[in-house]
Order: structure tokens, then C-alpha cells, then sequence
């Protein structure tokens, strides 16, 4: 028989996991408690229904996703741990989130506490559609509830016995994903203001993997392990941007310069004031701005 699974909340990811659990016949409930009309549309069109509060949904559900933005996981926890000791249900809570492995850790302990067991889990991919690449990796003690879905549509994976190693796998994919990208924007930077672009991407060559997609301008991602590798096309903001960098008048500063020495007897000179346009490229490449009016809104 299928289970009873509750998700909150009925977001992008949540309502596309509620649409792959309710396609293949589970009972995917959400709470639409406080929520706006977008919300209540998505979670119909995923086939979701409403069960009316978070306490409903623990006393309803065998197994509870939470599944919301990061800054919120804590307290959704704390409602559903609240929930918990309220109605004395024991629904298995499965910690979805992109939240650090401590995160998840105190999370575990919350729950914990109020006598329900967990999950720690890490999503991986874009929401669930037919045809998407979406993986969800769990550790625990016992993880065999969430990896019982395999069966309803969904993609999971046990990682280790251990919380915080799922969150853990996710945060260090992450990095390795968004880091890269602004490691190579940062490069080009530092060519284009020395006049160097066009050498580089010469010797980059036939290079595999980032080297190729920093050439082509397509954003980065990290390559399958059977070597099926396939990219995504963006804007080539990093071209631009770079471009921007080295004609402002800021470039002695912001270009790749040797280190000097500081003298001790000459007073450090007065840098020239930065157009702004540096900084908010800079922002951009760390995920603060976007290299346009708004960055450089923000740039010191």
C-alpha cells in the first residue's frame, strides 16, 4: 500500500516531489496554512492536497520532508518538533535542506528530543520532472523510509550511517559546482586586464571539462562519471564583465600586479578611486551581485 507522505512546503522542489509521489499513487499532503494563491495553485497542480496545519500533517503522514528554504529549516523543525510533542504522533522527519551538517546535527537533536526519529538528506539536481537527473542522498541510522520511495518515483540514495554526511555531501558538491565557476570568472578577469584572454583560451586548447566551457563562454557543471558531459548555456557575463574591467580606471588596482614590498620610510600611496564597475564584477563572481547596476550599486 502506499504511504502517506507529507512535504512542507508545497515550494518549487517540495510541489515537484509532491507531483513525482502523487503520480505514482502515494497520498502527498502538504499544509496551506498562511499560504498565498501561487502556493495553493502549484500544490494542486502537483495533485497535492491540503491537510490544514503542520499538526495535521504529523499525525497524518508516516514520513515528513521538509523541504524549504535553508534560512527556514530550523524553525520549520521546531514547529513540527512543537506538533510532535503535542499529538504524540511519531512521524519519521526527513531533513531536506541545504543547511550545513551541524545544521542538520541540531536539527536531528530537535526532533530527537521530542521522540521522533530522522533522516538526513541532501537534494541534488533541479526539482524532480521526467526525464531530470534529481538525487536525493540520506544518512542515518535508518534511512530505509525515505529509500522506500525509490518505488514512487523518486531517486534515493543512502550515503553513510551517520546525519550530517548526506547535508555534507551536498554542501561540498555545491562548492565544488559555484566554485568553480567563480574561479574561472576570477581568471578571465585577471587575463583580460593583463591582455592575456586571447592567449589563454589559445592554451587552454583541447582541454577537458571547465577549461572547454570557460572557452565556449557556457556556464560550468560537474561532469557525469561516465564521461557523458553535457553544459548549459548562459550569457557570457564573464566576457563582458572582464572586458568592462580592464578599460575602467581603476585597472592598476584591480589587475593581477606583482606584490611590492612597503617601504618604511615612504607612507603607503593613495589608491585611486575605485569606478565601482571592479567591485561589483568581483561581487558577482562570489554570488553578491550580478555584475550590472545592481552590483555596482552595492560596490563600495
Amino acid at each position: 500500500m502506499p504511504p502517506t507522505v507529507g512535504v512542507v512546503s508545497a515550494g518549487d522542489m517540495g510541489a515537484a516531489i509532491g507531483a513525482a509521489l502523487a503520480a505514482n499513487g502515494v497520498d502527498a499532503a502538504t499544509s496551506l496554512a498562511g499560504r498565498g494563491a501561487l502556493t495553493r495553485t502549484r500544490a494542486a497542480e502537483a495533485g497535492m492536497r491540503d491537510a490544514g496545519g503542520v499538526a495535521a500533517l504529523v499525525e497524518e503522514c508516516g514520513l515528513l520532508l521538509s523541504v524549504v528554504p535553508p534560512a527556514s529549516a530550523v524553525s520549520v523543525a521546531e514547529e513540527v518538533a512543537d506538533a510532535i510533542a503535542r499529538t504524540g504522533a511519531r512521524p519519521v522527519f526527513a531533513e531536506c535542506n541545504a543547511v550545513a551538517p551541524r545544521t542538520a546535527q541540531r536539527i536531528a537533536t530537535l526532533i530527537g528530543d521530542a521522540g521522533a526519529p530522522v533522516i538526513d538528506a541532501g537534494i541534488i539536481g533541479p526539482p524532480p520532472a521526467p526525464g531530470s537527473r534529481t538525487r536525493i542522498y540520506c544518512s542515518g541510522p535508518d534511512t530505509a523510509p525515505l529509500e522506500a520511495l525509490r518505488e514512487y518515483g523518486l531517486d534515493v540514495r543512502r550515503v553513510g550511517p551517520d546525519v550530517g554526511q548526506a547535508s555534507g555531501l551536498k554542501m561540498v558538491y555545491a562548492a565544488s559546482t559555484k566554485g568553480t565557476t567563480a574561479v574561472w570568472t576570477e581568471l578571465l578577469t585577471a587575463a583580460e586586464a593583463m591582455g592575456l584572454t586571447d592567449a589563454l583560451l589559445a592554451e587552454f586548447g583541447d582541454a577537458p571539462g571547465p577549461a572547454r566551457a570557460v572557452k565556449s563562454g557556457r556556464k560550468c557543471r560537474a561532469a557525469p562519471a561516465d564521461g557523458s558531459a553535457k553544459w548549459r548555456r548562459s550569457p557570457r557575463r564573464s566576457r563582458r564583465s572582464a572586458s568592462r574591467l580592464a578599460s575602467c580606471s581603476a585597472r592598476r588596482i584591480c589587475s593581477a600586479s606583482p606584490p611590492t614590498r612597503p617601504s618604511p620610510t615612504k607612507p603607503p600611496a593613495t589608491p585611486t578611486p575605485n569606478c565601482g564597475r571592479c567591485s561589483a564584477f568581483s561581487r558577482s563572481a562570489r554570488g553578491w551581485g550580478r555584475g550590472d547596476a545592481r552590483g555596482a550599486a552595492r560596490a563600495p
